[in-house]
């Protein structure tokens, strides 16, 4: 059995600071002091290990999360299995998502009932959603933090309340305590705090979030109700953040927001994307810019011409259609129909010949009749995709879409979906096959994990490359002859 705390009792031993992130850090020092108990009684240094699940921005909030952990003390690990501290950043999309995680906390109960002393932490998108949170208190007590997508900056305080309330570490003279749960899950907020440590995978290319939340409201998504309304960073803590990872040696940067088109809309002085992005070319040092994702709806004429005059952004966007048909678009509240979209398609590639364009194709959204989907397998046609991410559709609970009649029997989804991810091969490989003996630069990532003879890195236009080379050539850009193409890689060999 658990016992919930109401955070707003908590009497802590010293007033700690109340602005942020000031708050965080008083609260990162003190769980360091106990961190360093525990790593005393263990006679090694705790690991923990962060699990995430879903989107880009799942991801980076990942990079803050192990910044803060390793700032308190604990030390990395891949395997669940060797952590004293178990994070997962959890995604709500699609249902499958939830099952993975139930399926991981099972794991986790049986190592805790076999002795292991071990802190288990929820957050994310799947933690907004309430009768999950009551699933969890019912069926999964052994959970000790749950915090949702609003409040990732309280780790540190969470934690230590956590450790507080449970006499985690056994203080002399106090006695056996029922579990307590910490549970903070916020609803919405405006509250954007900078400045708090993070953790990347690259020590030359970072993400970047420059808004949160989303106001669109799909008929299909859930995003809307667990990442909460539009709200953009200042245009100068961005450009002042992306200046300090650039003096530390970042040479791509990724913007992030649900929809960065409409970026700075919300600002007591409003700006443009595209105005942000003539900011952020400015900063020398910076060789490229990446973004996503693109709402077609919001993308401007501006914003065309300021990627095809740039000489940092990268000639890749990504640009979700979701359906052809423009019924269904309409069903999905997408504000677009099929017309429009290749009209867009086309005078971006007019602008940018050449360019990448990638997108998000969603398979049996309810109502779909086959002359849907052929308008669908029109778009993939007429648009060329350098790649596509295919979805069958996913009934979310909460979503205008899930309370649709006419849901799709799922052995026509999966006809149709085999056969448009055919179609979207064959499309990736002609798109790539125009630029195989060429010379292209690439920005080397990591060794190759199947071949360690080979290096990967990846073009402007986001395709990867896998070729000979050394190690000490990770993060540095090459120039690479494209020697044969694989569909959505290429082999080739690097130049002098």
């Amino acid at each position: 059995m658990y016992k919930e705390i109401d955070l707003n009792k908590i009497k802590l031993e010293l007033e700690p600071p109340q602005e942020e992130p000031n708050r965080q850090y008083y609260f990162i020092a003190k769980c360091k002091e106990k961190v360093k108990e525990w790593e005393n009684h263990l006679g090694y240094q705790p690991k923990c290990c962060v699990i995430t699940f879903g989107c880009q921005m799942n991801a980076r909030d990942s990079e803050k999360i192990r910044g803060i952990l390793n700032k308190i003390g604990f030390e990395d690990t891949e395997l669940e299995e060797e952590a004293e501290f178990i994070l997962y950043n959890t995604c709500t999309v699609r249902e499958n998502a939830n099952l993975k995680v139930y399926g991981r906390l099972g794991k986790c109960k049986h190592r805790k009932e076999q002795g292991k002393k071990m802190c288990i932490a929820l957050c994310g998108c799947m933690m907004q959603e309430p009768n999950v949170v009551e699933k969890l208190k019912s069926s999964y007590s052994f959970v000790d933090i749950i915090f949702g997508t609003h409040n990732i900056f309280k780790l540190a305080e969470l934690f230590y309340i956590y450790l507080e309330e449970n006499n985690f570490l056994g203080k002399k003279g106090q006695k056996e305590q029922k579990h307590k749960m910490i549970i903070d899950i916020w609803k919405d907020t405006n509250l954007i705090v900078e400045e708090l440590p993070e953790k990347r995978k690259y020590s030359f290319k970072s993400s970047v979030n420059i808004m949160f939340g989303c106001n669109n409201f799909c008929s299909y998504c859930i995003v809307p109700y667990v990442r909460g309304r539009e709200r953009s960073r200042k245009p100068e803590d961005i450009i002042r953040e992306i200046e300090a990872q650039v003096a530390n040696n970042v040479k791509e940067v990724m913007l992030l927001g649900q929809n960065v088109n409409s970026y700075g809309k919300n600002l007591e002085k409003p700006i443009s994307f595209a105005e942000l992005l003539q900011k952020i070319e400015q900063i020398e040092g910076l060789e490229r810019i990446r973004f996503m994702t693109s709402h077609p709806k919001d993308l401007s004429d501006e914003l065309i011409q300021v990627m095809a005059k740039s000489k940092k952004i990268c000639r890749h966007l990504h640009l979700p259609v979701q359906s052809g048909s423009s019924r269904l678009l309409e069903l999905m509240n997408r504000h677009y129909n099929k017309e429009q979209y290749l009209q867009l398609v086309d005078k971006i590639k007019k602008a940018m010949p050449g360019i990448a364009l990638t997108t998000d194709i969603i398979v049996g959204f309810p109502g779909e009749t086959e002359e849907d989907f052929e308008e669908t397998m029109d778009v993939v046609r007429q648009a060329e995709y350098a790649n596509a991410f295919t979805f069958l559709y996913s009934k979310r609970t909460g979503t205008k879409a899930a309370a649709m009649e006419n849901q799709v029997p799922q052995e026509i989804v999966k006809d149709r979906f085999d056969r448009l991810l055919k179609l979207v091969q064959e499309k990736a490989e002609k798109f790539a096959q125009k630029d195989v003996g060429s010379v292209k630069e690439v920005l080397v990532e990591e060794v190759n994990r199947h071949d360690c003879s080979l290096l990967t890195g990846r073009l402007s236009n986001n395709i990867l490359v896998h070729f000979p080379g050394k190690k000490e050539m990770v993060g540095q850009f090459v120039n690479v002859v494209l020697q044969e193409c694989k569909g959505f890689y290429y082999y080739g060999h690097k130049i002098d």
